[in-house]
């Protein structure tokens, strides 16, 4: 379901600025700058909206109404031509669509706490999976046939995402009910994971995903601009170098036995570092540096966001899961909501190298709050941990 739901959000990501110029004429970089904006203003209100709803609605329940009416929305918005409709349906669109964000709480919520690791590096991959698929699929769409049609295949995932959870209600093999309760985990996490934590693990990740997403909704021009290609297919391929690293990387974590609070607490400040090197390397302009760097980069992403997870998930506990994520869910948006609104503005003064300058600085001041934060609080984190 995830994968589906993915896969449909990417579809477009890499083509709005394409897509705005061929069905409405615009050419203004801070109109997709303002809109990806409003998609991620859309997804911090939906989210926490429907953690709420689902305290009373079973997830699986939920997500057969929101999936369907995210589905019809998207057939709608394929016979839009009015820019003004076109941006009040697809953004009712997005608060339905934000409903399969309770699959991932949901999923840890059903599995016991000695599986978060390897279960969010699977997921992470998942993401990124779905990332590389809807970038391809959305370039062979803009390439081979209309934009207009990737709204056709976003309706298609919708209604798929809708018949697997009828499926999983329905079907005896699975407790779509059972929640995985560690008496333990209850009694030693729920004094740890205060308002003021969730704030920190919340800033940090703000400003990691607003470096991360500023990169993304030129990289398709900027990728054209240096190669002197044209095609979207390729460019869609280069886009989503990040997921094919991701899933080198699960795979080399599975073969790899490490002590989970080492995953954790220990490694995110060389990860980051790591990042860095691979922006500037972005940043360069080169196209051979600039994929070099992309692999180097997708990387230090996919690890640093699976260690920010993990460590929320581990002082969480299952009943609060899902308020839990979405609150901190709420920051990374405001990040790149942030990111949605200035990025417009720098390319359209500074050129398509912009952005990567911008994630450079991020990158730095990503590192240097979570040092702030996290260098005392980490050390008796650990401790408790190991107790």
């Amino acid at each position: 379901m995830t994968l589906v739901a993915v896969v449909s959000d990417y579809l477009l990501h890499p083509f709005y600025p394409q897509f705005f110029e061929a069905r409405f004429g615009i050419t203004d970089p801070k109109s997709v700058g303002y809109y990806f904006a409003a998609i991620c203003a859309m997804v911090m209100i939906s989210f926490p909206f429907w953690a709420y709803v689902a305290r009373k609605v079973a997830e699986l329940r939920l997500l057969i109404y929101t999936q369907f009416a995210a589905g019809i929305l998207a057939l709608y918005c394929f016979t839009i031509t009015s820019y003004l409709n076109f941006w009040i349906i697809s953004l009712i669109m997005v608060l339905f669509k934000g409903s399969y964000l309770l699959v991932y709480p949901y999923i840890l919520k059903i599995i016991k706490k000695e599986e978060h690791v390897k279960t969010i590096g699977i997921l992470s991959v998942v993401v990124h999976l779905g990332g590389i698929m809807g970038a391809i699929i959305g370039g062979l769409v803009v390439d081979i046939i209309d934009a207009n049609y990737i709204f056709l295949v976003m309706a298609i995932g919708d209604f798929i995402q809708m018949g697997i959870s009828g499926y999983l209600l329905k079907s005896d093999r699975f407790s779509t009910a059972r929640v995985a309760v560690d008496n333990n985990d209850t009694i030693v996490k729920k004094p740890i994971l205060s308002n003021q934590l969730i704030l920190k693990i919340g800033l940090v990740t703000c400003i990691l995903y607003f470096s991360d997403f500023i990169t993304r909704p030129f990289f398709s021009l900027f990728w054209e601009a240096i190669s002197q290609s044209n095609s979207k297919i390729i460019a869609g391929t280069i886009y989503a170098i990040p997921g094919f690293i991701a899933l080198i990387a699960l795979w080399y974590t599975t073969k790899t036995k490490t002590k989970p609070q080492d995953n954790i607490y220990n490694n995110i400040v060389p990860i980051l570092c790591i990042g860095f090197i691979g922006l500037m390397l972005q940043a360069t302009a080169i196209d051979w540096l600039l994929i070099i760097g992309r692999c180097i980069y997708g990387w230090a992403i996919f690890k640093g966001v699976v260690q920010f997870d993990v460590l929320l998930f581990e002082l969480s506990t299952p009943e609060s899961y899902a308020t839990d994520y979405s609150k901190v869910h709420f920051f990374q948006n405001l990040g790149v909501l942030f990111g949605s609104l200035f990025i417009g503005i720098l390319v359209d003064h500074f050129g398509l190298q912009i952005p990567f300058i911008v994630a450079l600085v991020g990158f730095a001041f990503t590192l240097l709050l979570y040092v702030i934060f996290f260098r005392t609080e980490i050390q008796s984190l650990k401790k408790l941990v190991k107790t």
